[in-house]
């Protein structure tokens, strides 16, 4: 039941269930045990993710609906592969007219069947919501669009009474008011008449919701969202009933074995992911006995946070692993300057923190302020049941908890109403350490105060609503101020901005990886690794590459100077000013995405680069949110950007600049391509089962999506793994990627076939020699078996306008990795090439001469 190896698939309606049944062959031949499908829940029309589920009682029909799903799953076995989902506990889609529990909640409000599916505070402290929904999804303010017309009472198709907002959002009409309609007429409340628009605002009123203006749901709102995603909304999915409702299909088509596990979305916007996972553990479990159904959550870990070890799960989705693997491929020593040069052209801080802690700020004050005022009143009210704690004020308690939601060091803590666990109290501890040098001195108490509230003091209903709406308000802030606006604003090197990364921990050692790799061994040894998904900012090749420049840091600062200085008249004069900030940003983003292939460096290949690269542009000034964003399109500034873009891509006008990227591209590629065939080693082999997302079996140079979800030519892909080849010989061809994909399919075929690999006891090897520090090599054991794994990193210094990924052979002269007793003179076969080695230590110039990585597997 365990996944060897896991496929990402992203299923829409242009890439059907039909569509992947061809692939299953292919899968299989490249050596994945599951395909690990995005959810197959009813989504809305057109969604191109399926995470906006609006029923998730039903397969969604523009995937094939569930015959389709069957025939899917029939053909995946066919071929010995099973089935991974991907499943939305935590929110549904609401807004529009699709959402049937969500338009009952709206007509009937309280009263309704689902009312408490939904995550809403009926009883807030605003007298003008009580009973009430606030429905913020108007795109002007209520009195302006109630005068455009934009609000309109309609007769339906299927005899019921609704508001319509811009025809897309429906608001269903009490039934109670029915008698009233029928006897005035649809004219009576025309808003193009004053006295019409007046009765329809009269109508509306009585409502169980009531209709504003998009931009008063930071302050106002009184139900959770995802995020400040209005049309998602946040579900109770601790209720007994609600978990029923939302797992009902995912639990029958385990039950039926249709698939082997799930993945849980977004756990950190539970109440308690904990009782959540150990909850789907158990009805799991009950319904195939004697089997272990795979479970994986979607966390993202803070530094030095460790998953919880009693939520009953195997693991995270490999956030963790793919930043642990960042930090591996970067060198430290280039951290100083890099972040120096770009604080000195932008003028934005050297310090990655620094623009943390003013996003979180943003972030807090104007996405969440209705999150704040929820979770201060609850902390308020925790304070006024004791007459210890009754004179802390709702003010101190409101600071206290900015200071908190500023410098927390992760997404959330896990206290619930019966505390917090022993595991989760280093990072509470950590936060109240950095909000005591936020805070002002007098709330120091009041800091404390919270901490021994989330800790288990006070009466517990009550605590357990303070720690609920203040994890509520937290998790939120981290995603929307790390994620979603400091990676954009902070440019030292951007390979190290992406999801589940640090940036302020720029690299790390080869002991600290092996330190990493061997935790997760004893504590998730099946936890999922991945290094590219459907959320990263930046291919998994594009970040490879991008890491080079750690290494060289003055290689590329020269450059970026000189790429400034003759694109000057690009951007000269008030209509044409870009941010430098913005424009180093876009330099990097040239060079980690430029292609290989020198067709596709003709002016037609260019011109689509350019357009994938201008929406990067777009969504990395919005989320940054300085000089544009989301809510505020700053639409001049913009066009400027992509003015400047459009001019730098144009080979009659920038034909040096376009040269000069190719030829330092072409100076660094080689060395990124070493970092990525590394990391897909080491995702192969290290602890844990490898995730490969669609297509990234081949060179992934992917920007931010929707550019990391287009089309993938499998045909490219199946055509070149039937060829067969030997990575060895597809060293000269390295750019077109096929030796990216041996090189997986046979790490691959080498983890099925043994099991050391597979399951095996991590022993990290130690190097020694004049390279040592450019090596990672480790062992995994199993009783009498062994394999080695040794990956090269760090090389840009052998490889610097090299023609091929290989370092020569005398580069790893006197380098040497020594071996465990037993298997000290052991004979080992290096799986990818079929090289032989052994001896009581191993020579890298004979084990890395054909490849630059090796898994040597003992044998005769």
């Amino acid at each position: 039941m365990i996944p060897r190896a896991t496929y990402r698939l992203q299923f829409h309606a242009g890439f059907p269930f039909a569509a992947a049944i061809p692939l299953a062959p292919y899968l299989a031949q490249l050596g994945v045990s599951h395909v690990y499908a995005s959810p197959i829940a009813t989504a809305r029309t057109g969604s191109a993710h399926g995470y906006d589920v609006v029923d998730p009682t039903t397969i969604n029909p523009e995937l094939g609906g569930e015959a389709g799903f069957r025939e899917l799953a029939a053909a995946l076995k066919a071929h010995g592969l099973g089935l991974i989902l991907d499943i939305v506990p935590n929110h549904l889609a609401v807004g529009h007219a699709d959402n049937r529990w969500w338009n009952d909640v709206l007509e009937k409000g309280e009263s309704s069947d689902f009312a408490q599916l939904f995550d809403i505070d009926w009883r807030g402290p605003d007298p003008a919501l009580q009973g009430k929904l606030l429905a913020p999804f108007l795109g002007a303010p209520y009195g302006e669009a109630l005068a455009a017309g934009d609000v309109r009472l309609k007769l339906d198709e299927d005899g019921s009474f609704a508001v319509w907002a811009y025809d897309t959002h429906r608001f269903p009409i009490r039934r109670q008011d029915y008698d009233h309609i029928l006897a005035q007429g649809l004219d009576w409340f025309d808003p193009a008449d004053p006295e019409g628009r007046a009765r329809l605002h009269a109508l509306m009123d009585r409502q169980h919701w009531r209709l504003a203006w998009w931009r008063t749901a930071g302050d106002e709102i009184n139900w959770r969202r995802f995020f400040d995603i209005t049309t998602l909304a946040g579900v109770r999915v601790e209720r007994s009933d609600a978990f029923e409702l939302l797992h009902g299909l995912p639990l029958r088509l385990y039950a039926e074995g249709l698939i082997d596990g799930l993945r849980a979305d977004h756990v950190d916007g539970l109440v308690d992911p904990g009782s959540y996972g150990r909850t789907l553990r158990n009805r799991l479990a009950r319904l195939r006995e004697g089997e272990h159904a795979y479970v994986v959550f979607e966390k993202v870990l803070g530094e030095g946070e460790t998953l919880a070890p009693d939520w009953g799960v195997d693991g995270t989705t490999g956030y963790d692993f793919m930043d642990e693997v960042s930090r591996l491929l970067h060198d430290g020593a280039g951290s100083a300057a890099l972040a120096g040069f770009w604080s000195q052209v932008s003028g934005r801080p050297a310090s990655f923190a620094a623009e943390e802690t003013a996003a979180r700020g943003q972030v807090l004050l104007t996405m969440f302020g209705a999150q704040l005022i929820a979770a201060t009143r609850a902390f308020h009210a925790l304070a006024r049941h004791d007459l210890a704690t009754r004179d802390i004020s709702r003010g101190a308690i409101e600071r206290a908890l900015i200071a908190m939601a500023t410098g927390l060091p992760a997404y959330r803590t896990y206290a619930t109403a019966a505390g917090m666990p022993d595991w989760g109290r280093p990072v509470l501890e950590q936060d109240v350490e950095a909000a005591q040098g936020l805070a002002a001195q007098w709330e120091a108490q009041t800091l404390d105060q919270i901490a021994a509230w989330l800790k288990g003091e006070g009466e517990p209903t009550l605590r357990g609503e303070a720690a609920r709406r203040w994890q509520q308000l937290s998790a939120p802030v981290a995603a929307k101020a790390v994620e979603d606006t400091a990676f954009y604003r902070y440019g030292a090197l951007l390979s190290r901005n992406d999801v589940g990364s640090h940036p302020a921990r720029f690299a790390a050692s080869i002991a600290d990886t092996h330190a990493a790799f061997a935790a997760r061994s004893a504590a998730f040894p099946r936890a999922m690794l991945t290094t590219a998904t459907h959320d990263h900012k930046r291919g998994e090749d594009v970040r490879a590459r991008l890491a080079v420049l750690s290494e060289v840091p003055q290689v590329w600062i020269e450059a970026a100077q000189r790429w400034r200085q003759l694109n000057a008249p690009l951007r000269s004069g008030a209509d044409l000013a870009v941010d430098p900030g913005d424009e180093l940003m876009l330099y990097q983003t040239l060079v980690g995405a430029w292609p290989l292939d020198p067709a596709e460096r003709a002016p037609d290949g260019l011109a689509q680069l350019r357009d994938r690269v201008a929406g990067w542009q777009e969504k990395a000034l919005r989320e940054a949110k300085l000089r544009s964003s989301w809510a505020e399109p700053d639409g001049a500034y913009e066009q400027r950007c992509r003015a400047f873009l459009a001019a730098l891509m144009d080979p009659a006008r920038s034909a040096p600049f376009l040269g000069g990227v190719s030829e330092f591209v072409d100076r660094i590629a080689a060395a990124g391509a070493l970092n990525s065939l590394s990391q897909t080693v080491l995702r192969c082999a290290a602890p844990g089962v490898p995730d490969l997302y669609q297509g990234a079996e081949l060179w992934d140079l992917s920007l931010v999506d929707p550019d990391n979800r287009r089309p993938v030519d499998y045909a490219a892909r199946q055509q070149a793994l039937a060829a067969g080849r030997s990575p060895a010989d597809l060293v000269g061809t390295w750019r077109d990627g096929r030796l990216k994909q041996a090189i997986l399919a046979r790490a691959l075929k080498a983890k099925a076939g043994n099991a050391a690999l597979a399951a095996g006891d991590y022993l990290a090897l130690p190097a020694a020699g004049p390279r040592a520090s450019s090596v990672l090599a480790f062992a995994r054991r199993q009783g009498a078996q062994m394999a080695v794994v040794v990956a090269a990193v760090r090389c840009a210094e052998a490889l610097l306008g090299k023609a091929t990924p290989m370092p020569d052979a005398d580069w790893w002269e006197g380098t040497c990795v020594a071996l465990p007793a037993p298997f000290a003179g052991a004979a080992f076969e290096n799986a990818l090439d079929g090289a032989r080695a052994g001896g009581p230590s191993l020579a890298l110039e004979a084990v890395l001469r054909q490849l630059p990585v090796a898994i040597l597997v003992a044998g005769d």
